[in-house]
Order: C-alpha cells, then structure tokens, then sequence
C-alpha cells in the first residue's frame, strides 16, 4: 500500500518534501497554517501568531545560484540577492511546476501528533488538526515536520535587570515591520545578528540616534566579495572547505581571521567577536560599517542595567532618553503539538541523528527537515535533507543503530563545541553536512571520478561554488539538467547585472582566488618544520 505521510508546514521545507514525496511514490498531505505557500518569506504587515515573520525590507544573504533548489533554476534575469517578494514568487514559480498546491490543506492548524498504540510495529501517527473551528483525525505512516526555527521569539528580559521599570516601548525584532514610527526616535537595539544590524541600519536614516548593544560582537560581512562577485559563490566551495578542515588549526584559524577583515579592521569597529576563531554564523550586511563611520550607528557592550529611560552598559557609559528597545535576540524552537519527548530524547537536549531522525523512535517514521543553519542555502539543505527522509521512510535506506547515531550525535556535538562554541547549536559546516547526507542516497559527486571522466565538469564541481546542482548529477532525483546548470552557473550570475554592456562579462578564475592563500599555508607549514 502507498504510504500516508503528514507534512507540517507550507514553507521552502514543506515544498521540498511533498516534492520529494511524490517523487518516491508517497502520498503527502501538507497542513498549512497560513492562507499561502513561502512560510518564513510569505510577508505579512502584521504579526500572526504561531508564524514565522519578516520586516518588508529584508533580503536574501544566499545569491540566486546557491539558492535554487536544485532542478529549478532562478530565471536569468532574477538578481543574484533578491527582495522577499522576489524570492516569494520564485517559490511559487516551483510550487505551480510541480504541481503541489492540491496537496496542501491551508488555514489548517495541526493541533496534535501522537504515536498510534501500535506504534512499535505499524510506525503510524494520529494526527489532529484544526480549520474553522472543526477539528478532525487521521492516520498517517510517516510525519515531517517543516514548521521552521523563526517562529517562536527568545526574549531574555530575565538578563536585563531593571527592564521592569524602563517607560519607553519593549518588543522583539519579530514584530518590527518597516522604519516609519521610528522617525526622531531613539532606538536601542539588542543583538548583532542579521536581524538586528538590519533593523539599525535602516532605522539609522530616519531616527534621532540607534545604539546596538552587543553581548560578544560579530564578524560582520558583506554581499560583495572579491572582484565583486557574491560572496557565497566564492567562499563555499569544496576546495576551500578541504583547506580549512586540513591545515593545522593556527593556519586555518589566521586565514579565516583574514577573510573575515578583509573589507575593514573589526577591532576599529567595536564589532570583534569576543572568540575570533570560532566559526560563528557572520553577520551578512553591507551598508552598517558605513553607519559607523557615518555615526549613526554605535556599538555598544552589553547592558549592565535599565532605569526608567536609560540604559547603562557594562563600559560605564549611558543612552539616556530612550523611546524603544528592540530584542534582536534570536528564537527558539518548539513543536507544540508533539510530545517534547520525542525530540528532546536527552537530559532535555534536541537529540537527532544528522538533525533529522530522533533516534529512540523505535520506528523511523518521524522526521524534522529545516532545523539546521549553515552558511548554505536553507532550500537546497531541505531538498536534500527531505530526499534522504523519504528513502528512510519508504524503508529504502535503513538507519544505523541506535548507539551509533548517538554516538554520532556526541563526535558532532564536541565538533561544534570547537567550531562554534556552544555544543547544542543547531549550526553546521555546510559542505560537510551536504556530502554525508549526499552519501546516504548516493547522490554525493564522486570527484575523482569526475576528474577522469569529465574533468570541465570536475574543475568546477571541486573549484567552484558547491552550488545545489551538485546534488542531483546522481543518485534518486537525478536532474539531467545538472551539467549544464553547473557550467553555465557564472552566465546566470551575470546576465542581471550586465545591463549596461561595456565589454565581455568576466567570469572568475577559480585558481586565481586560492594560489595566494596556498602558497602562504605551504610557505607557513614549510616554516614551522623547520623551525621545530
């Protein structure tokens, strides 16, 4: 029998995996909260409650070629970073290619997921949900979750002593929308994410004076990397990926510093991460160092302490007269319809196998797509992770033990301890992460190979951006298209931006990026042997 697989969540996640569904021959059923597709990038000028929410002005930090999902390319003449409203319709561009709407159920709340009393041999869940007031049940074989990580607000107020007292107007980054009522305002902003260091920027030309408070400071980049090319299509490439798991560490930590300071010295700046060696999500942003030097933007330390209007920060200094607070201070992840059990299988920890698979389940029949962050695209990550979720569901890819993907999970955690600096995040090395699931479904490039067989073809794959195609030149889902999406990846990167034609595009030489920092890394490691 076609197995019944429950989606929850219409979002870049929810989409893949219905994709990926009928794909295998499985039967989706998608419960959506909202009135349309696009989650997390569907902009609403006002805040529901129980979805994620974005401000009007917000862009894209991965560009139009890292993005895609990975047999659906942006047509040519999209931006390499676009609007939401842009990225929005590229959604339902693929969603109306796919035909995938008739599996979706909208303004449909999913109120419970419970495991069946047969659960240890059928592996099937009753699920409960909610539209206009009526509530109704139904068996499934299979869940994914897709409800995303931005819904749920982290407000620390309990780290803010005197935050009670303070007059002026509290709220989270959440709910902010667009710069209007800020006019003349003085504006402080707590945290140095993307978020916040949007929010500041743009407040910064219309508000009397906006002050960011950061706890550890960031490394704060830009969209345009060298030459002018974006960022992600020079920087997340397997070559460089192989570099900087393989150097010595000293190496590979002075060469990330040095990427990282590239376009301005970070100590100048007041933004130096506190651990400049740790792999941090950057902050992606390239109009606030102009606000610092321009001076409508300061950093700031942390704050030590609120009084009626003020805040004191741990420097001594003070921001008097302050008409708002803003908590740029992330989110947390919650699934209230499911037992916290489930996921959180360990002294209340999130426990899942390549942050998938809760491994106690004694069926795999329960998977969470989209709960990792990377440097990588979210829409490629959730393809893949959804490509393989299917395979194990359909009982074509068979997990490893339960003692080996908990072991597996504790290598990763002291992984993340040295990257990131905190063992329970949910962040992770992007190309790394896409190989292992890749490996699973057989759909990981085989370089070597490539380089025998078709080695124009390998010399991007390996020096080039690791970009989604990669992932559908082989294995379940092949894409007949890859190739030619790969090798033509730098014409469609161009081809928007050369509106004004005054010569022949130029596309990068791969080796030219990496001879410099090579040859330093051969000259350095040549250095300490000899010296030691």
């Amino acid at each position: 029998m076609v197995k019944k697989v429950a989606i929850i969540g219409a979002g870049i996640s929810g989409l893949a995996s219905i994709r990926n569904c009928l794909e295998e021959g499985l039967e989706p059923t998608c419960f959506e909260k909202g009135e349309d597709i696009g989650g997390l990038w569907k902009f609403s000028d006002h805040v529901e409650e129980g979805r994620a929410s974005i401000y009007r002005s917000v862009f894209t930090n991965s560009s139009k070629e890292m993005t895609c999902f990975p047999d659906f390319p942006f047509p040519d003449d999209f931006p390499n970073f676009m609007h939401n409203s842009k990225l929005q319709e590229y959604i339902t561009m693929f969603a109306k290619e796919k035909n995938l709407l008739k599996y979706i159920q909208f303004k449909t709340i999913v109120s419970s997921v419970n495991k069946r009393p047969d659960f240890q041999t059928t592996g099937q869940w009753d699920v409960i949900t909610e539209k206009d007031g009526k509530k109704e049940s139904a068996v499934f074989d299979a869940v994914m979750i897709c409800s995303g990580h931005h819904v749920y607000p982290n407000i620390p107020k309990e780290s803010f002593p005197g935050i009670k007292l303070f007059k002026g107007k509290c709220f989270h980054s959440r709910d902010y929308k667009e710069p209007g009522i800020f006019k003349g305002k003085r504006v402080l902003v707590i945290g140095l994410g993307n978020s916040g260091c949007d929010i500041a920027s743009e407040l910064s030309h219309i508000a009397e004076k906006v002050i960011i408070s950061s706890r550890s400071g960031s490394w704060v980049m830009s969209r345009v990397w060298d030459e002018g090319y974006p960022w992600d299509m020079l920087f997340i490439t397997r070559f460089e990926t192989f570099l900087k798991n393989t150097l010595p560490t000293v190496i590979s930590n002075w060469w990330y510093m040095k990427q990282m300071n590239a376009r301005f010295k970070h100590e100048n700046y007041g933004l130096m991460p506190l651990n400049s060696t740790l792999r941090k999500e950057p902050v992606f942003n390239d109009g606030l160092p102009a606000c610092i030097l321009c001076g409508i933007v300061t950093i700031k330390p942390n704050v030590k302490e609120f009084t009626e209007d003020s805040a004191i920060f741990e420097d001594g200094t003070v921001f008097k007269a302050i008409d708002y607070v803003i908590f740029a201070t992330g989110y947390s992840y919650a699934y209230p319809f499911l037992d916290d059990s489930i996921i959180k299988s360990r002294d209340n920890e999130v426990t899942l196998f390549k942050g998938i698979f809760p491994p106690p389940l004694e069926k795999p029949t329960l998977a969470v797509i989209g709960l990792v962050q990377s440097l990588g695209a979210a829409i490629p990550t959730t393809d893949l992770q959804s490509r393989w979720a299917v395979q194990v569901i359909k009982g074509t890819c068979p997990l490893p033990s339960v003692k080996d993907m908990m072991n597996d999970i504790d290598e990763k955690m002291g992984k993340k301890l040295k990257l990131f600096g905190k063992s329970d995040t949910i962040q992770t090395d992007y190309v790394v992460y896409m190989d292992e699931l890749a490996s699973f479904i057989g759909a990981k490039p085989n370089i070597p190979w490539l380089f025998l067989t078709d080695p124009k073809l390998a010399l991007e794959v390996y020096f080039g951006p690791c970009t989604p195609y990669q992932f559908r030149l082989v294995g379940p889902g092949k894409w007949p298209g890859a190739r030619n999406a790969i090798l033509t990846q730098w014409d469609r990167l161009l081809k928007p931006m050369t509106t004004r034609v005054v010569g022949s595009p130029l596309k990068p030489c791969l080796f030219c990026n990496w001879f410099r920092p090579v040859l330093i890394s051969v000259v350095s490691i040549a250095a300490l042997i000899v010296l030691f």
